[in-house]
């Protein structure tokens, strides 16, 4: 079981991993080893609560495809071990981003202070450029 939250998991099965050749620079190590990761999560087929599935295919991501598959692409190290926990916890920040419920925004209104401040400044700034016209004879 990978842990995700306090009371969100996910069953091992459900982490699909795939040694890959890293790309970049490497000399010849970067082609003899497969040491970067794919990790692939089907949401659809997943154990997730609903709410948080809708909330993850509702991501505008480009690691989530049109079928709902996550895939991230982990290749920063250049043991595979590292690589593979990398890309899990980026899973995981995927998976907390859609979790974490915004809170609603409550429009706000200006105080009266702010208001009397700005309509001062706005007379101020108006007879300062009413002084700059042309001067009547």
């Amino acid at each position: 079981m990978i842990k995700i939250k306090r009371n969100i998991y996910i069953a091992d099965d459900e982490v699909e991993f795939l040694a890959i050749r890293a790309q970049g620079a490497g000399g010849q190590n970067v082609n003899k080893v497969s040491s970067a990761i794919h990790l692939r999560f089907d949401v659809n087929a997943s154990s997730l609560p609903i709410s948080i599935k809708q909330r993850l295919l509702n991501q505008r991501d480009r690691r989530i495809n049109k079928e709902g598959v996550i895939v991230v692409k982990a290749q920063r190290f250049r043991a595979q071990e590292k690589n593979r926990d990398d890309a899990l916890d980026r899973l995981r920040e995927i998976i907390i981003d859609a979790a974490t419920v915004q809170k609603a925004r409550r429009p706000t209104k200006p105080t009266k202070g702010s208001q009397v401040k700005r309509l001062d400044s706005k007379t101020k700034r108006a007879r300062t450029k009413a002084l700059r016209g042309k001067v009547s004879e």
